[in-house]
């Protein structure tokens, strides 16, 4: 937790134990609540909920975050897709519930592909602030063209996996080309793929160093391992120079690594990430 230090202010979160581990904090350092940025997700609905039991289910879960943050609240709402074009219509009119009563200052969705964003559209009253999704380097500027329709429709892309997702991607990592990029502004190749995402002016989450997997983490306490913090402060320092042009255009260019923005999105979405597709993963690294 030295993001005050870096500058960093945004904690994005899960349900559970993550959640847990804000409350924990926030606990112990309540003066920090207004410096924070807090933005957490709705759970996902089980297969064969209906609208109305979603939105129940959406309501529950914010007003048990709300109590276990100990926060009248949070700064962001997301919501999950599902295959239910009604549920989560209905779930986003519980979202649009909350906005209203100031138990959240934003709401936005997660992995959500042209099918999701145009389900919530047809019925929403707010459009999704943001869309949060997979976004780096050798995808392109526009992935599917999912940004594009999005953001033609008002929604701010918010992109997470600069370095690949559910792991590190080798291949990005390795590439000559953000290595060449990076040797020219003695930076690091993790450095110039998160630049390169903010300078296409989309959001980015980051996380504290490269050394993560799918549900997993390496972020040993920074009284005994400074790696977390050199990590912050590096992502923190991204705002302060930028890439060339023809550095831009060089890195945009790539076309590999290529995987899907709504990577972890139900089966509504195509080419999500479900069983088999995790099994891959295991046995890859």
């Amino acid at each position: 937790w030295g993001r005050c230090q870096c500058g960093i202010v945004h904690v994005d979160f899960h349900p559970g134990r993550e959640r847990d581990g804000v409350a924990n904090y926030l606990s112990d350092n309540p003066e920090t609540r207004s410096e924070l940025f807090l933005t957490t997700k709705i759970g996902i609905a089980p297969k064969g909920t209906s609208p109305k039991d979603a939105s129940e289910r959406v309501r529950l879960q914010i007003a048990d975050d709300l109590a276990i943050l100990d926060v009248t609240q949070v700064d962001m709402l997301m919501l999950r897709d599902s295959p239910d074009a009604k549920v989560m219509q209905s779930q986003w009119a519980a979202l649009e519930d909350a906005l209203a009563k100031g138990q959240t200052r934003a709401i936005g969705v997660i992995n959500f592909c042209e099918f999701a964003l145009d389900s919530v559209l047809r019925t929403a009253k707010t459009t999704p602030a943001v869309n949060y999704c997979l976004h780096h380097v050798g995808m392109g500027t526009d992935p599917r063209g999912l940004r594009s329709f999005g953001e033609s429709r008002g929604i701010r892309t918010f992109a997470y996996g600069a370095l690949g997702e559910p792991g590190p991607n080798r291949e990005l990592r390795d590439s000559p080309v953000l290595h060449a990029v990076a040797r020219a502004h003695r930076v690091s190749p993790d450095a110039v793929a998160l630049r390169w995402i903010l300078q296409t002016g989309a959001a980015v989450s980051v996380r504290p160093t490269s050394e993560f997997g799918l549900g997993t983490a390496s972020c040993p306490a920074i009284s005994s391992n400074d790696r977390c913090e050199r990590g912050l402060r590096e992502r923190a320092s991204s705002f302060g120079w930028e890439l060339t042009t023809e550095e831009m255009d060089a890195l945009s260019a790539l076309t590999s690594p290529y995987d899907n923005p709504t990577l972890f999105s139900s089966a509504g979405c195509p080419d999500a990430f479900g069983m088999k597709e995790m099994m891959a993963y295991f046995k890859s690294i």
